[in-house]
C-alpha cells in the first residue's frame, strides 16, 4: 500500500507538466515578420541582406492604390505590414509584405514607393 502512495505525487506532477506544456504551445503565435519571411521565395530572400527581425511591422489601412495590389475586398480595411530594412535600391523602395489580421495570412507582397 505504501509503494503505490508513492506514485501518486509523480503522477501528479507529470499530469501538471504535461498540461502546462499544452497550454504553452496553444499560447505561442509565431510573429508576423516570421510569418511574412515563411512566405518568400528564395529570390526574395536574397533581398534581405540581414535578418527578418530587422523589419518593421505596421498596422496599416488599405487605400485604392493598395487594393489595386491586395485586391478591393480589403479596400478600406486595416492589415499589417513587413517592411524589410535595408531592400531599397535606386529605383524602388523597401520590400514589404501584407498580412491579414489574422497573423497568419500572407495576402500580398510587393516594393513600397520611393
Amino acid at each position: 500500500m505504501l509503494k503505490r502512495l508513492r506514485w501518486i505525487p509523480v503522477l501528479l506532477l507529470s499530469a501538471m507538466a504535461l498540461i502546462g506544456c499544452a497550454f504553452q504551445s496553444q499560447s505561442m503565435e509565431r510573429p508576423i515578420e516570421m510569418v511574412a519571411y515563411s512566405s518568400l521565395t528564395e529570390e526574395e530572400e536574397q533581398l534581405i541582406p540581414v535578418s527578418p527581425k530587422d523589419s518593421v511591422v505596421e498596422k496599416v489601412t488599405v487605400n485604392e492604390d493598395l487594393a489595386t495590389l491586395l485586391g478591393s475586398s480589403y479596400s478600406g480595411k486595416e492589415v499589417y505590414s513587413v517592411t524589410f530594412n535595408h531592400t531599397e535600391t535606386p529605383s524602388v523602395g523597401n520590400f514589404v509584405v501584407y498580412v491579414d489580421l489574422d497573423k497568419k495570412t500572407v495576402i500580398g507582397k510587393g516594393f513600397s514607393d520611393k
